[in-house]
């Protein structure tokens, strides 16, 4: 009879604030969609970080005889090529691998990479010069391969991939930071209005709350309808979120993404079921706080 009562009072409350709690099943809905993207964003930048620094590589170019550096008076020597080498040797653990490709093999990539265009046909083997292929234990220790060879005799330049990724990784972190920035936001905005319904409800429900009061209900009693409100939307609010963030894998994701970008991976189903138990448990918590903490002060028991 006592569970009878309270998912009445529970039916009464959401039919009688119908708009209140469609509002606020919304707001929920898009709080907890933002934070799952800026979350799922988070997860997806720290996996290609994962990926990607793991092949990345510093490039120690050779002088060629076109080089305009000042380091350079024409091509590379014998003696300067081993010198590089025997240095690199030394720096062993940072330097986990060394592959020397010679000015054949980046002709042949170059065409790869070019092919079709006019820049291709007009290339030859000479004027792309040798070089070292360097791949680190560590990639943020780069700066001990650049310091140590930038301006040698024989060096042209030394390129770091990871400058260039940096770059990328930057953008990513900020538009995740701008995500779970407005997400915040609209949490706190859900703080509100589940206050702000949970007032009116109890403002609409006074009689009834005091006549449970007179009849020796307790504060518990009282309060659990209008929380377990507040719970039911958030959870409908979850249920709406968790379906944008698979509709966005399902579309985005595994549609586009995965298909046109197949060099770098993407975030699999896991991460979105981890998400999705965050995003539930996030909502019902905020809710359920939410409501207990308007009750104390407005429900008058």
């Amino acid at each position: 009879m006592r569970l009878r009562f309270v998912f009445g009072e529970v039916w009464t409350g959401l039919r009688r604030n119908l708009t209140m709690t469609l509002a606020l099943i919304i707001t929920i809905a898009v709080s907890l969609a933002l934070l799952g993207a800026g979350l799922l964003v988070r997860q997806q930048v720290a996996q290609m970080k994962g990926f990607w620094f793991d092949k990345v590589e510093v490039s120690i170019f050779l002088c060629t005889k076109n080089s305009p550096e000042t380091s350079c008076t024409g091509v590379a020597t014998t003696e300067q090529k081993d010198q590089i080498a025997a240095e690199l040797e030394g720096l062993k653990p940072l330097v986990e691998e060394v592959y020397f490709e010679t000015s054949q093999e980046a002709y042949e990539r170059f065409q790869e990479q070019f092919a079709g265009s006019p820049i291709a046909e007009s290339a030859t083997p000479e004027d792309l010069g040798e070089s070292y292929r360097v791949k680190l234990a560590d990639p943020d220790q780069y700066s001990v391969i650049t310091s140590t060879f930038t301006g040698r005799p024989g060096v042209e330049k030394v390129d770091d991939q990871k400058q260039v990724l940096d770059k990328l990784f930057r953008l990513l972190d900020g538009l995740q930071a701008i995500a779970l920035g407005i997400a915040i936001t609209m949490l706190l905005v859900t703080v509100l209005l589940v206050s702000n319904t949970m007032r009116l409800a109890a403002h609409s429900r006074s009689r009834e709350t005091g006549i449970m009061r007179l009849v020796g209900a307790s504060k518990f009693y009282i309060q659990l309808p209008f929380v377990l409100e507040s719970v039911i939307a958030a959870l409908l609010g979850a249920s709406l979120a968790i379906g944008a963030i698979i509709g966005v894998k399902i579309v985005l994701v595994d549609g586009f993404l995965e298909p046109s970008f197949q060099f770098t991976p993407f975030v699999g189903w896991e991460a979105v079921w981890q998400v999705a138990v965050i995003l539930v448990v996030m909502g019902v918590l905020l809710a359920a706080l939410s409501a207990v903490l308007t009750l104390r002060r407005y429900l008058r028991v």
